[in-house]
């Protein structure tokens, strides 16, 4: 892969790791990620509720953060918090492709969004879990949002249990909500029946094309899921 520009920033609850083939992404990145930071605050002022909601809201048209994030919740049918990583992370993109950048990604807390003209590998990660960072998916079709809850090893509400629901969209922020709503429903102790009951949620949700589950060493995929590659020691 070509030579990329890297930066980690954190801002507030924001962890991001950000990579781009131009060094101006980067700053075009992280004051992306600023501005729609300061917007959801003052829009959360004016409605508190945005910010506490376990099911959709109404979905407004400014500012465009808070819009996309409903938009999001209201298809994965949850609160619009759930889609915050996703789509601060899915905006930072596309300010960077706009000011130039052929490879633009930003992950955000688990959540990736990407662009880009080569393949990228993200890693698998789940806590301490023994699959966790053993293997990449790697993706080839882009634009790509990857999402991924955890009941176990996330501080974002769920609940649900599974170790990961991880979901795969064209944007992060739909990946974000969907992956709420597949691990909220993954719980019990038959194993094959909560990974079905994740992936039937996972069907329902129009935009996302495929899912990967691990819940107590069980193993669930349906659907679009990115080649598995072996990270070396």
């Amino acid at each position: 892969m070509k030579k990329l520009f890297r930066k980690t920033f954190t801002l507030k609850e924001t962890r991001c790791k950000i990579a781009a083939d131009q060094k101006s992404g980067i700053i075009t990145a992280v004051k992306s990620i600023k501005h729609h930071r300061e917007q959801l605050e003052q829009y959360g002022k004016e409605k508190p509720k945005f910010f506490w909601s376990l099911k959709p809201v109404p979905i407004p048209q400014q500012p465009l953060v808070a819009k996309l994030m409903a938009e999001a919740a209201a298809s994965a049918k949850v609160g619009p918090m759930a889609a915050v990583a996703g789509v601060l992370a899915d905006l930072a993109v596309k300010d960077m492709l706009a000011d130039g950048c052929k490879t633009a990604i930003v992950e955000n807390g688990g959540e990736v969004s990407a662009v880009s003209d080569e393949p990228v590998d993200v890693a698998f990660a789940a806590g301490d879990e023994p699959l966790s960072k053993k293997f990449c998916f790697r993706l080839t079709e882009f634009p790509a949002g990857i999402g991924t809850s955890s009941g176990r090893f996330s501080h974002a509400l769920s609940f649900g249990d599974a170790e990961a629901a991880t979901v795969f969209c064209k944007t992060a922020g739909l990946a974000d909500a969907a992956a709420t709503a597949v691990c909220n429903v993954i719980k019990g102790d038959n194993v094959e029946e909560a990974i079905t009951r994740g992936i039937e949620v996972a069907k329902t949700i129009r935009g996302v094309e495929g899912v990967f589950i691990l819940y107590r060493n069980g193993v669930g995929t349906w659907g679009k899921v990115p080649e598995f590659v072996k990270i070396k020691p």
